[in-house]
């Protein structure tokens, strides 16, 4: 079956099946990504590291969000 029969058929339900079909396929999209958070986490604590041992300085809050 062809994409574009299952959009034909898709097209032929009712609206709030529609929706149930478009919510499943914008979540199986929306996966997190498993490599990408766990370099996030490295580089989160790497930073932690290195300002807890003062090789880098924090930035105030205030100083963040006043532009």
């Amino acid at each position: 079956m062809s994409s574009k029969d299952i959009l034909d058929k898709a097209l032929q339900l009712k609206p709030e099946d529609r929706f149930l079909v478009i919510e499943g396929l914008i979540k199986s999209l929306d996966k997190p990504d498993t490599a990408l958070d766990s370099i996030w986490i490295t580089e989160a604590e790497n930073r932690h590291k290195a300002y807890r041992a003062g090789k880098i300085d924090g930035i105030d809050m205030e100083d963040i969000f006043k532009d």
